[in-house]
């Protein structure tokens, strides 16, 4: 059940809880009305670190939750998402913040927390939170604020319930319905491929990955055009972003089959779609002045007997060949296609979001999503834009050297380095920058903060919906990046 959020310029009379943040040294936000324990935080342990939460007993049975900011010379949006969550995991599954952006902060921090996915529990646990109000002098920042956050934890929420779902319910085709239904509630138009369309438009690495699987492949495109746009570089310019999103709905790797173990958690290889679905759907209602594209080529990857094997070649969209020596390596196939089309529609800039390899997932672990690109402009919005919405990422180099490692016997490249393992997250981008032209180009592989295997701050274990505030933030913020020759840095 979603959370009402309001604002109010005093605390309303009917609280059941009550949150205070405080700062290090356990010094309350100047203004708050409510006197807290000092002795008895101490006595429990309580510093006011940032995320820590403590409940104590206020008066008229209400739950007095103090939550901690760390250092006052430190407090983020991140300081106050984790803020938020840590509220609402103390208050029992009225919080106070001074401007819209804590507001915003607050708001996807409580909201994040709470999130439950239950569709498949016969006794589902209700979180407590109903109704929750922010509490300050500045009404109209906090309503800006508040209404923001609750929007974009909403599409946070949503790439989170389409991960989670089975794979057997979250088909290809059942993602492209999902994209219809979007296209008709934001207004947003759609072009869906079937298989036959997908073959007759050659795109080559979907229809090869779809192969294996008896589960038909779709290639989804939407489109948001501003009601409103920004003021563009030239003469009436809209400015552009193409987002192309890995759906591998289901990846058994194929032939070079996974192991058992490797498998449990691969209805997770679509996050990348799913963040770019959900972003699509909050631009709209979030007013974003740019033009945006998403395109979402969307398989399974399973071992049937027509399956791709290792050694076949398969042709890509814009005519380039890729040798696969391990079909494993599926992602960089479907998302050449993608990247392909997307680069034909000349937009100003394309990023692509995937679970794209486990080397990433070695390099950063399971937090931080790797950053790689052909533009340093782009990738410095792409990086901002992921520190303002507390995604972290990292910048790793796209080394010419390493190009040799792809290089295939009788195709264009092959799909998997040499030495196998040897710098694979690296070797991946390359592949990918082979399909974007000269396009602006930057890629997210987000295959090890897709999913958590723990209950941490406003994330839950399962899906974690990453990427999605750092594009929504990417596409609020989007401006035309400056062409360069291609960094490879």
């Amino acid at each position: 059940m979603p959370i009402a959020f309001t604002t109010a310029g005093e605390l309303p009379h009917d609280l059941d809880a009550l949150g205070i943040p405080v700062f290090a040294g356990l010094e309350p936000l100047p203004g708050v009305p409510v006197e807290i324990d000092r002795r008895f935080c101490e006595q429990r342990g309580f510093e006011a670190k940032a995320g820590e939460a403590l409940a104590l007993q206020g008066d008229d049975d209400v739950t007095v939750v103090v939550v901690g900011l760390g250092a006052l010379e430190e407090v983020g949006r991140e300081t106050l998402r984790k803020a938020g969550a840590a509220f609402a995991r103390t208050s029992g599954h009225a919080a106070a913040a001074d401007a819209g952006t804590a507001a915003e902060a607050v708001v996807e921090g409580i909201a994040l927390a709470a999130y439950e996915f239950t569709t498949y529990k016969g006794r589902a646990r209700p979180t407590g939170l109903e109704r929750l109000s922010v509490v300050g002098d500045d009404a109209a920042a906090l309503g800006a604020g508040v209404v923001r956050g609750a929007r974009i934890a909403e599409a946070v929420c949503m790439a989170r319930d389409l991960v989670n779902e089975p794979a057997g319910a979250m088909t290809p085709r059942r993602l492209a319905d999902v994209a219809r239904e979007l296209a008709d509630r934001h207004g947003l138009s759609v072009t869906i491929l079937d298989e036959v369309a997908i073959a007759s438009e050659g795109l080559g690495g979907l229809a090869g990955v779809a192969q294996g699987s008896d589960e038909p492949p779709r290639l989804i495109e939407l489109v948001y055009q501003p009601s409103s746009p920004a003021p563009g570089v030239g003469d009436g310019h809209v400015p552009t972003v193409a987002l192309v999103g890995k759906g591998i709905t289901f990846d058994s790797g194929g032939l070079s089959i996974k192991t058992a173990d490797g498998m449990m958690t691969m209805k997770t290889d679509m996050s990348g779609a799913a963040a770019v679905l959900a972003t699509m759907s909050a631009l709209a209602d979030l007013a974003v002045a740019a033009k945006v594209i998403a395109i979402v080529p969307t398989t399974e990857n399973m071992p049937g007997g027509r399956a791709v094997k290792p050694g076949d070649v398969l042709k890509i969209r814009n005519g380039k060949t890729i040798e696969v020596l391990n079909t494993d390596a599926e992602g960089r196939l479907v998302l050449a296609d993608g990247l392909s089309l997307a680069a034909e529609a000349a937009p100003d800039a394309i990023v692509d979001v995937a679970t794209l390899t486990g080397a990433c997932v070695v390099a950063l672990g399971r937090q931080i999503a790797g950053l790689m690109g052909n533009n340093e402009d782009l990738v410095g919005q792409v990086r901002g834009a992921s520190e303002r919405a507390g995604e972290p990422v990292w910048h790793l180099p796209l080394p010419e050297e390493y190009r040799k490692g792809i290089e295939s016997e009788v195709a264009d490249m092959k799909n998997i380095s040499s030495p196998a393992g040897a710098g694979g997250a690296l070797t991946a981008g390359l592949i990918l920058g082979e399909f974007v032209g000269d396009v602006p180009w930057a890629h997210l592989d987000i295959a090890g903060p897709a999913r958590s295997d723990a209950d941490e701050g406003y994330t839950h274990k399962g899906a974690t919906g990453f990427g999605v505030r750092t594009l929504i933030e990417l596409a609020s913020q989007f401006a035309a990046p400056r062409r360069e020759a291609p960094a490879h840095r």
